[in-house]
């Protein structure tokens, strides 16, 4: 038997992050009391309506270690939020076509919100500390500004579900937090200047942003760096960090010198585009989920799986799937001349003219490929086995995801000690993360590939939590997230600036 059957079973397993509950203390037999309940913690509510789902999670930060919890999720699909009424105004879409006006948004998000809150027996105006809103829903937009317009819909639910508006804002000085932040809170040392989790955001040169999606960006990048805490990976600057949600969004950060005056790392690379509606569509072909609206979330899940064969006798025929599927995929760097790429709105000269890479997946152009995918679902439904159809998925996505990775390696953005990070479904489901560290071991970028890549669900929300205590100065010099790999925290040197 060859040494390639054992080494399946020997080699390292991929860190994959999963959301662990909030500690509890014991009080007499069977009286658990959770720990947020007792000792300080920060809690977030993340709103995040994105294209296929909409979430509210509630993430509580232990102030005494710095350690993120999943509190509560409560889920549901973007597609059943209400048909628009008569006398609202149709703002935008989905990708698969639903139709979204202000008001609508804003009743999802209250009733999300209030029943996250309500099932996790938390008061929303005394027990909530802040609240981030973000969303992925940008295909239909005109432009990345428009996008403002979708977050006001979001703030607006925020607010009819009763968050005070001072929790969605940073806070003016130390005096003005709530008083069991006052003892962890930096506020009176540094000031909050934008950067979350130690990186400086894009800016170009009009000052307008480059990608649609940048927030959701932002918060993937920091929720990555979160969930790694978890793992014996120490992943901080420079990084990779590629959010695979239905759209594609994500970040890469630079390196940065010990002795740099300014500790933050800049972002010189951005992602966008098409990610899992990728597979959604090939998913559609099949007549097994709803034509317009179904995911492959509705058939395989989202929890991920390690070990195992698949039949060789297969392989061929899966290979053959995955390659007919790549040639409608088109991955490489935006051309300047494009203001959309995968229906993402885009800046692409600015990022362009700043010498930031911005880097593409589409299927065809502007998605008019989709339908080819769809044909080859179709296809594979008919002629094989639901394993089959699984294994394409996983792997056409593990060649999307490594090809990102090739492309940022030609442009000189992965250094011997960045680390790659992923989140979202069609990255973290079934056994991507297997295949797609199998990938990155291939390709020699790190003596030890594992101790420099990770796995996370649930970025958004941690990256929400993240954000709330970056806007709160809430940083855990013993615990940084910030600064570079194997370097100290940048506390002091940011209150040395500050000064």
């Amino acid at each position: 038997m060859s040494a390639g059957f054992f080494s399946r079973f020997t080699r390292p397993k991929p860190h994959i992050v999963e959301s662990p509950p909030p500690p509890s203390i014991t009080h007499g037999a069977g009286m658990n009391v959770p720990e947020y309940k007792n000792k300080p913690y920060f809690i977030v509510g993340s709103v995040e309506m994105g294209n296929t789902t909409t979430k509210c999670i509630l993430t509580g930060v232990s102030l005494d270690t710095g350690m993120s919890y999943v509190i509560n999720k409560t889920v549901s699909m973007s597609r059943d939020i209400r048909p628009p009424k008569p006398g609202e105004t149709i703002f935008g879409a989905t990708l698969d076509g639903t139709e979204l006006t202000r008001e609508a948004v804003t009743e999802l998000v209250r009733d999300t919100l209030l029943k996250c809150h309500r099932d996790a027996h938390l008061d929303i105006k005394n027990e909530l500390d802040f609240v981030v809103r973000s969303t992925g829903v940008v295909a239909e937009m005109d432009s990345p500004d428009q996008v403002g317009d979708f977050v006001i819909s979001l703030a607006n639910g925020c607010l009819v579900a009763g968050v005070p508006p001072r929790k969605m804002t940073p806070p003016m000085s130390k005096e003005n937090q709530a008083q069991k932040l006052q003892p962890y809170s930096f506020a009176d040392k540094v000031v909050f200047v934008g950067a979350v989790a130690g990186v400086i955001p894009p800016v170009g040169s009009t000052g307008v942003e480059m990608v649609a999606n940048e927030m959701e960006g932002e918060l993937a990048m920091a929720g990555i760096k979160e969930g790694a805490k978890w793992t014996p990976v120490d992943f901080r600057n420079p990084c990779v960090t590629i959010d695979f949600g239905t759209t594609l969004d994500g970040r890469i950060t630079s390196d940065v010198a010990p002795d740099a005056e300014n500790p933050f790392a800049k972002t010189v690379g951005n992602f966008c585009g098409l990610a899992g509606a990728i597979p959604d569509a090939i998913v559609r072909g099949t007549g097994l989920v709803h034509q317009r609206t179904g995911t492959a979330l509705d058939i395989f899940g989202e929890h991920s799986i390690t070990g195992g064969l698949f039949s060789r006798s297969n392989r061929r025929i899966v290979d053959e799937l995955v390659d007919r599927c790549h040639e409608h995929i088109d991955i490489r760097i935006v051309p300047p001349e494009r203001d959309r790429f995968g229906r993402v709105p885009v800046n692409a000269r600015v990022a362009y003219e700043s010498g930031v890479a911005m880097i593409g997946c589409d299927c065809g152009e502007n998605s008019s490929d989709l339908p080819k995918l769809v044909e080859i679902g179709a296809e594979i439904h008919k002629n094989h086995s639901l394993a089959t159809l699984n294994e394409v998925v996983d792997l056409v996505c593990t060649r999307m995801a490594l090809r990102l990775i090739d492309i940022a390696v030609e442009q000189g953005l992965v250094l011997k000690n960045s680390s790659i990070g992923f989140t979202g479904r069609a990255a973290i489901s079934g056994r991507k993360p297997e295949y797609i560290l199998e990938g990155i071991t291939e390709r020699n970028l790190f003596d030890n590939p594992n101790d420099h890549v990770v796995f996370v669900d649930d970025g958004l929300a941690r990256g929400a939590a993240l954000m709330g205590r970056c806007m709160n100065s809430l940083g855990k010099p013993k615990n940084p997230i910030g600064g570079i790999r194997g370097g100290p925290c940048i506390m002091s040197r940011r209150i040395k600036i500050g000064k």
